[in-house]
């Protein structure tokens, strides 16, 4: 606290320093503009006499003009020495410097009492990147990871650790580099090639560029099943104008998806423009099990409303199976999916943590349920 104080303090005096200079140099200029108004009228009062003295001018004439500039000399010197005109300026100027002397110190640490924290002890950036990291936060653990890698630049865990973090904090070039150095260190990985397009692809708002295609299509070529980088290389098919081979792209990558994966119903947009046709309508209802197909093919039939009520008692059957009987990773994605096309994310939220719950001791398939959050912008994953 103390020191705050002292902070305050020095920003009065700092304050005052400039103040107090300028009010004197206002007060030196009012007087040199006043003297220098009374020497050029003195000037012409002597340049008469000397012209009187050559018989340039009459007396008359003399006399006139220095009556005139009399005149001008007296109304200079009354205009310098207005008192009302001084008192104002010298009030505008003690004002000007009680709020700079006074009420800035006041009110920043006013602010400070009621914001900040005085009684909480200075914590050193070296001490802050030694704590446990369960009491760190995003921020210093990634200037931990980026101080590791400027001692270890050869460490290429440490970049793909470090790259999908970037991303997800907005700066995709810098998440492009770590995965270029965790390839170059440690060779390509499908999914770092594909991780690595999409940094290229948002830090070029949305382009697939040639650097980000190469990436696409080496992943795709490690793994032909890969919907990710298919997905990238279609988009950009439909960019170049290539749109009968987007066309067969979008075609063959949503044969016999699931129709409830996060990127299907982008992936039939896409499709649907390309055919210059109608998007159709999501496909919540066909990927979850209760209705027959029957019952599915006559909600085309029914309202908005019965629509929406028939598709939460699916999901609500769906949930309730697999609280009381457990499923597969893919049936509590569905779950999970199903909630946030509902908008329900609170109850999509509960869904993630019971399938983390229900599939403890299944790294791959918690692996694939952390990914769909991860997607889908769920807390805590």
């Amino acid at each position: 606290m103390t020191f705050w104080i002292l902070i305050a303090a020095m920003t009065g005096i700092a304050a005052l320093t400039v103040l107090v200079p300028l009010s004197r140099a206002r007060r030196k200029a009012d007087a040199a503009t006043m003297n220098a108004d009374e020497a050029v009228y003195r000037e012409q009062l002597g340049a008469i006499d000397s012209e009187l003295k050559r018989g340039l001018i009459d007396p008359e004439a003399a006399e006139a003009a220095r009556t005139e500039i009399a005149r001008r000399l007296l109304a200079a010197h009354d205009k310098h020495a207005e008192v009302p005109e001084k008192a104002l300026g010298k009030t505008r100027l003690r004002l000007a410097q009680g709020i700079a002397i006074i009420a800035l110190p006041l009110a920043a640490v006013g602010i400070y009492l009621l914001l900040g924290s005085p009684d909480q002890p200075d914590t050193p950036l070296a001490l802050r990147l030694n704590a446990p990291p369960t009491e760190q936060s995003v921020d210093v653990l990634v200037a931990r990871v980026e101080q590791h890698l400027a001692e270890n630049p050869e460490d290429g865990q440490g970049w793909a650790v470090i790259a999908p973090v970037y991303l997800s904090l907005g700066q995709p070039q810098a998440s492009a580099r770590a995965y270029q150095n965790a390839i170059r260190i440690l060779g390509a990985r499908a999914d770092w090639l594909t991780d690595m397009g999409e940094a290229l692809t948002v830090a070029n708002q949305g382009l697939v560029t040639s650097e980000a295609r190469q990436a696409f299509e080496a992943a795709a070529a490690m793994d032909a099943e890969a919907v990710k980088p298919r997905f990238f290389l279609a988009i950009a098919l439909g960019q170049e104008g290539r749109t009968e081979e987007a066309i067969a792209a979008w075609e063959q990558l949503l044969e016999g998806a699931d129709k409830l994966a996060a990127w299907v119903g982008a992936a039939r947009q896409q499709l649907a423009q390309l055919k210059g046709e109608e998007a159709p309508a999501d496909g919540l209802a066909a990927g979850l099990k209760g209705p027959s197909q029957e019952d599915i093919a006559a909600a085309g039939d029914m309202s908005d409303d019965d629509r929406q009520a028939m598709i939460r008692n699916m999901v609500t059957g769906l949930a309730e199976r697999l609280s009381s009987e457990g499923g597969t990773a893919e049936e509590w994605n569905r779950l999970i999916r199903a909630y946030m096309v509902l908008g329900d994310k609170q109850k999509a939220e509960t869904a993630y943590a019971d399938a983390q719950a229900a599939l403890d001791g299944k790294p791959d398939d918690l692996s694939m349920i952390k990914d769909v959050a991860r997607q889908l912008g769920l807390s805590g994953s």
